[in-house]
């Protein structure tokens, strides 16, 4: 099976579960690494203002492996990981950068704007794809999401 049929039907066995349990899907990858696979999901609380705890991601684990030797989508070995997204964790879409307005990002460009492929500020705006970023020196971004190879939430101590 395919990495994204294996990825959306992860996410179609964990919907209703998920929803029932007061948690969301951040992210699913479905990677090879070196000679082994790795399922990894990204479980967030819906809420927003808990975190993750080991316990929810042991029930989550303990859930959708049982859905998925009853499937048996996936032909290879693999290990399936299931976490939190972490405080640094990756703006993967529109609905991440929507969520996190406001707080403290870390990003990378493809392509150097201005001098710089790194930009760190406060998240200000989500219009579309298109984000605005104020740095430490005040000045505003305007970037394409298109244009952004990495961000992520800064860790501030």
């Amino acid at each position: 099976m395919a990495k994204k049929k294996i990825t959306d039907l992860v996410s179609e066995l964990l919907e209703d579960f998920l929803a029932q349990e007061g948690y969301e899907l951040y992210n699913t990858e479905f990677v090879k690494e070196g000679k082994d696979w790795f399922l990894r999901v990204y479980v967030d609380r819906a809420s927003g203002d808990e975190y993750i705890g080991t316990e929810d991601c042991e029930k989550v684990s303990r859930f959708l492996s049982e859905q998925l030797d009853r499937e048996d989508p996936i032909e290879q070995n693999y290990y399936l990981e299931v976490s939190s997204p972490g405080m640094d964790r990756a703006l993967l879409k529109q609905e991440h950068y929507e969520r996190f307005k406001g707080s403290q990002v870390e990003i990378k460009l493809y392509q150097g704007k201005d001098g710089t492929k790194n930009i760190c500020g406060v998240l200000h705006d989500v219009s579309g794809d298109v984000i605005k970023v104020v740095d430490q020196q005040d000045k505003e971004w305007t970037l394409q999401l298109s244009e952004i190879a990495k961000a992520k939430l800064a860790v501030i101590f």
